[in-house]
C-alpha cells in the first residue's frame, strides 16, 4: 500500500465506458461520440466484456475488505492481489484460482485501467516476479477437451429427437460446427445473410458444390469452405438447408431457440453456451468414450470438441485444417489434433542413430 492511501478508502467500481465526465461537446458531434462509444463495444467481445466486468468486481471487493484504493493503479497492490487468488484468499472461503484464471483477471485489471485513461504496467517487478512465481508453483498440463470424431459424430446425431424443429436445428449445428471447424460463438453468431443483425459475426451463402461462410474473427475478415457431405444424413449443408426451410427462417439469426412445445421458433439468436450444452448432452447420451466413469465423461465434452474433431480426423495436408480452423500458427492448429501421428518426422533416425 502507498504511503498516501488510506487504510479505510471506499472503493467504487464503474463501468469502462462509464468514466471522468468530459466536457460538453458541441451538438453536431454528439453522435459521433455516441459512434465513438460503439465502436469501444465492438472492440472486444461480450463474453470478454462480462468476464472484464466480472473481474474488475471481484478485485473491487477485494481492494474494499482489504482498505486499499485502486485508483491509482498499485502494481505492489495488484501483486498481492493475485497471490491472495493463488492461494484461495482473495474471497472469505473461496478456492484458489487457476493460472488461466488469474491470468485473465490480470488482464482484465490491465483493461480496466486502460479504459480509465490510468495505464498499468504488467511488467512491473511486483506483477511479473509474482506471476512468474504462480505459473512455476502452480501451473498444470493443459486440460484438452476430447474430439468428437466422424463415427461419434455420427452417433450422435441417432440420439437427436426425430422429426421435431428442435431435432433438426441441433443437427445443422452439430454437422457445420464439425465441418467448419467453427468454435461455439461463431456457430450461433452466423446470420442468413450479409448485414442482417447488430450483432451478428458472420453469414453463410448456400452455393452448388457447398456453403460459405463468412466469419468476423480478433483478426479480421475469414472465409469457410464447407462442402457437401457423401449423403444426406450426414451433410452439414442439407441439414442446414432443411432447417432453415421448415423452421421458415430467411433473415436474421440462423439458430434461434424452439418454444411453444417445439413448435414455434424465436427471432432471438441462441446463446453459444448452448452449443456447449448439446455436444455434452449427445455425447453422453450416445455413449462416446463409455470407458470414462461419468463424471469423466462430463468434463471431457464441449465445444471445442467439434473442432477437435474435425483437426484430428480430416485427412488432408496440415495447411488445409489451419486455414479451416482459422489458426495464425500450424503449432496452435497441432494442439487440436488428438489422433496425428507424432512420429513421422523421426529426428532421431534423420541425425543418423
Amino acid at each position: 500500500m502507498n504511503d498516501h492511501q488510506s487504510p479505510h478508502t471506499a472503493v467504487t467500481v464503474t463501468s469502462p465506458l462509464d468514466e471522468q465526465p468530459s466536457p460538453a461537446l458541441p451538438a453536431h458531434l454528439e453522435r459521433l461520440a455516441g459512434r465513438a462509444r460503439d465502436y469501444v463495444e465492438a472492440a472486444s467481445s461480450a463474453n470478454t466484456r462480462r468476464a472484464y466486468t466480472s473481474d474488475w468486481k471481484h478485485f473491487a471487493s477485494w481492494c474494499r475488505r482489504q482498505g486499499v484504493e485502486m485508483l491509482p493503479p498499485s502494481p505492489q497492490v495488484v501483486g498481492l492481489y493475485i497471490t491472495a487468488c493463488a492461494s484461495g484468499a482473495a474471497v472469505p472461503g473461496g478456492k484458489a484460482n487457476s493460472v488461466a484464471t488469474i491470468e485473465r483477471r490480470l488482464s482484465a485489471l490491465i483493461w480496466n485501467y486502460a479504459q480509465r485513461g490510468t495505464p498499468l504496467d504488467r511488467k512491473d517487478r511486483h506483477i511479473a516476479t509474482v506471476l512468474a512465481g504462480i505459473r512455476n508453483t502452480h501451473a498444470a498440463p493443459p486440460r484438452q477437451k476430447e474430439a468428437v470424431l466422424p463415427e461419434d459424430l455420427i452417433a450422435m446425431l441417432e440420439v437427436l429427437e426425430r422429426g421435431t424443429l428442435r431435432g433438426l436445428r441441433d443437427r445443422a449445428m452439430l454437422l457445420i460446427g464439425f465441418a467448419g471447424g467453427l468454435r461455439r460463438s461463431e456457430i450461433v453468431g452466423l446470420d442468413c445473410g450479409r448485414e442482417q443483425t447488430d450483432d451478428g459475426r458472420g453469414w453463410v451463402e448456400i452455393v452448388d458444390k457447398g456453403m460459405i461462410v463468412t466469419l468476423r474473427g480478433k483478426t479480421g475478415w475469414r472465409e469457410v469452405e464447407i462442402g457437401r457431405g457423401s449423403s444426406d444424413a450426414t451433410c452439414p449443408v442439407v441439414a442446414l438447408a432443411t432447417w432453415l426451410k421448415l423452421a421458415r427462417i430467411g433473415h436474421g439469426p440462423l439458430f434461434r431457440r424452439v418454444t411453444g412445445q417445439g413448435k414455434d421458433v424465436g427471432v432471438d439468436r441462441l446463446n453459444d453456451r448452448e452449443v456447449a450444452r448439446l455436444v455434452k448432452r449427445t455425447a453422453l447420451a450416445a455413449g462416446v468414450r463409455g470407458d470414462l466413469t461419468e463424471g469423466e465423461r462430463e468434463e471431457k465434452f464441449a465445444g471445442h470438441s467439434l473442432r477437435a474433431g474435425l483437426a484430428s480426423s480430416a485427412e488432408v495436408d496440415e495447411p488445409h485444417v489451419q486455414k479451416q480452423l482459422g489458426h495464425a500458427s500450424a503449432e496452435m492448429t497441432r494442439r487440436y489434433q488428438r489422433r496425428r501421428d507424432r512420429f513421422r518426422v523421426n529426428l532421431t533416425k534423420a541425425a543418423g542413430l
